[in-house]
């Protein structure tokens, strides 16, 4: 079932959104070669309990961290490890908050240090592709206008989406109705309705679309182990314009002018 938000019920998951994008900001303080991807996890945990938050993601379905943290060919689901970050590496740390019974959801994927520019080109296309997404949750439209968006955006240049993980609802719950895939047709799907709280979350590969479960049951990864991003909003679907809930503004400003920053321009 599909639940439709409230303005109070929307307002309540900016309040969330608010605490999840300056948690975001207080890891991505940390995001260098150097540190191990448990000491980001700590990071965001504190922060989120300091402001009164639970993170969304610890013990949902047995998930043992705060943080998704997946790292080069991992595209999702990765457990924080003492794995030690080093230069070249790409790292998507995806978080959730819950704050006063509602939850917020975001990713977004860092450099470490320099990267190639076809690594770098990756991480633009992919953080582009999820506004692409975004003007397309309107009320009218259809669930695979968004998918078409981004599919059609990121294929345009010559990467691939991957098709086992979609994004989906959000609210009360973390994973609500419906699911919103990244791939899709013009004009298919479910109608969206003004409402319609939504986490819209792009995950693009470098090369084949195709991905693999590890043993964890958790840890997915790309099948030929080339590079994976992942970029993620939560957003409202509005008459004539979506309403971005989660913020990366405080993640800009604290990247701002450092190899740490995907700009979209």
């Amino acid at each position: 079932m599909i639940y439709l938000k409230t303005e109070e019920e929307i307002n309540l998951i900016k309040d969330s959104a608010q605490v999840l994008g300056k948690a975001h900001a207080e890891v991505a303080t940390w995001v260098k070669p150097g540190i191990a991807t448990s000491k980001l996890d700590a990071v965001a945990e504190e922060y989120i309990r300091d402001f009164g938050g639970i993170p969304s993601f610890k013990g949902f379905n047995k998930f043992p961290a705060s943080l998704c943290i997946s790292v080069n060919e991992v595209v999702v689901h990765g457990f924080p490890s003492s794995y030690v970050l080093k230069e070249g590496d790409i790292i998507s740390i995806d978080c959730g908050v819950k704050l006063n019974g509602y939850h917020s959801d975001s990713a977004y994927t860092y450099p470490v240090g320099e990267v190639s520019k076809e690594v770098m080109n990756l991480l633009t296309a992919t953080k582009r592709s999820l506004y692409k997404g975004i003007d397309q949750a309107v009320d009218g439209l259809r669930v695979g206008d968004i998918g078409h968006a981004v599919q059609s955006y990121v294929e345009e240049r010559g990467y691939s989406v991957v098709r086992e993980l979609v994004g989906h609802g959000v609210g009360k719950d973390l994973h609500e109705s419906p699911e919103v895939p990244n791939y899709g047709k013009r004009g298919k799907g479910i109608r969206l309705r003004e409402g319609m709280v939504l986490a819209i979350e792009p995950m693009i590969n470098l090369g084949t679309k195709s991905v693999m479960q590890e043993r964890d049951g958790w840890t997915i990864r790309t099948s030929d182990r080339k590079y994976s991003a992942h970029f993620e909003h939560t957003v409202v679907v509005r008459k004539g314009q979506a309403e971005i809930l989660t913020t990366f503004d405080y993640i800009e400003k604290v990247t701002a002018n450092t190899s740490l920053m995907v700009e979209v321009k």
